[in-house]
């Protein structure tokens, strides 16, 4: 390793590298061959107009990632929230442990591996009815038609509302993600106020009249002896709400994407299902969320002067976390970590995080692909490219807004 750099001076062009980063719009393209220059000439490197670093390579991202007590979150997880300082933390993504070890034994027993496996019938009585609209051969929007309810018709289950209420559910859900949508400010305000009024409505009718759902439970979880308080409900079941459908959304539609880009992986994969290879799936599934990387990047703040790489952090300096960077990393993936490979094992990728803040939801959403990719590959031989695919400029979430497929009828 080189001798780290003695102040917050950086090489090889790093103010170009990084000035993209800033503009939402990069994240609509196609950012990844920004990200193989970052991590070839400038894998930690500072930008010089909001004073962040960024880290870009899968080393560093997991170095961060498993030590809270040098790289913590309670001072914002998004760039647009350096120097914010928060009353009460608004996800559990903003807090730190011990607080965020509390928070988190809270919300495990509703995504304990018991539970998550009895809603397999559930999820695939959604799913097949979603996917039994499909037609052969006729081009067909997966956003719109298969990745965007079904998750959604999941997490009302979960939290105990009607399945009717998922379209709102998921005009909540887009207001909430910076860059999902279009919509004025102040629509995006309105929508996130009239949703956290809903679900602590929600909240207060189920510790009248309790539940078998998650509402049900947090309404009635206590810390230390009290009852949460409408900030802590507010902050657990937005983040349950969003986090519960954004992520398996783009992950499903992403990875659809990957398939009909990728010539010859969705026969393979047919192949090895049908040759009974027990793991193919989850391999599949797995290569689905590393080549999409739903979440782009989170941020840690440094609490003490520390090295990253080659370079010197001092205290209080932010760090963006590229995880979408991180996952195709040539040092882990090798040469073939730009291709989509449903074969693909081991996968370390990192589209769940990493340590402490690894996705609760894991489970869930891993569950909620298999069953997808069963019931399509069940019906269709071929799945292929019918248009432009759209994609969302936000700088959190690697969104998909529309990805026109072609499904090919399966041969006898």
């Amino acid at each position: 390793m080189t001798s780290p750099a003695s102040d917050h001076s950086t090489d090889h062009g790093a103010d170009d590298l990084t000035a993209p980063l800033l503009d939402p719009t990069f994240y609509a393209g196609d950012p990844f061959s920004l990200y193989a220059r970052l991590r070839a000439e400038a894998p930690v490197t500072r930008n010089p107009t909001l004073g962040f670093w960024v880290a870009s390579r899968h080393a560093e991202v997991t170095a961060i990632s498993r030590d809270p007590d040098t790289f913590c979150s309670g001072k914002g997880v998004m760039v647009f929230e350096i120097g914010s300082e928060y009353p009460t933390p608004p996800s559990i993504m903003h807090t730190d442990p011990p607080d965020h070890t509390r928070y988190r034994a809270l919300v495990q027993p509703g995504f304990r591996p018991p539970f998550i496996r009895g809603l397999e019938d559930g999820v695939r009585a959604r799913a097949r009815t979603l996917v039994d609209r499909l037609e052969p051969g006729v081009p067909v929007d997966v956003v719109s038609e298969l990745a965007v309810p079904l998750p959604l018709q999941v997490i009302s289950d979960l939290l105990g509302v009607p399945e009717s209420e998922w379209p709102r559910l998921f005009r909540w859900s887009e207001a909430v993600i910076p860059g999902a949508t279009d919509w004025p400010e102040e629509e995006r305000q309105a929508l996130s106020a009239e949703m956290v009024n809903y679900l602590l409505a929600a909240a207060a009718d189920r510790r009248l009249s309790p539940g078998d759902d998650i509402i049900s439970e947090l309404a009635a979880a206590e810390i230390e002896g009290e009852r949460l308080s409408d900030a802590e409900l507010a902050m657990f079941l937005v983040q349950l709400l969003v986090a519960g459908n954004e992520t398996t959304r783009n992950m499903m539609s992403g990875g659809l994407v990957g398939f009909a880009e990728t010539p010859g992986e969705w026969g393979a994969l047919r192949t090895r299902v049908a040759g009974s290879a027990p793991r193919a799936l989850a391999i599949a599934v797995e290569e689905m969320l590393r080549w999409t990387t739903p979440v782009v990047s989170f941020m840690r703040t440094a609490t003490r002067d520390t090295i990253l790489g080659d370079q010197q952090i001092s205290g209080g300096d932010p760090v963006l976390m590229l995880y979408a960077s991180a996952n195709r990393d040539e040092e882990v993936f090798g040469s073939t970590g730009e291709r989509f490979d449903a074969a693909r094992d081991p996968n370390p990728h990192l589209a769940f995080g990493f340590g402490a803040h690894f996705c609760i939801g894991a489970a869930l959403a891993r569950l909620e692909g298999r069953v997808v990719l069963e019931e399509l590959l069940a019906r269709f031989g071929s799945v292929e490219s019918a248009g432009p695919v759209m994609r969302t400029a936000s700088p959190v979430i690697a969104g998909v807004r529309s990805a026109p497929l072609v499904f090919g009828a399966a041969t006898p």
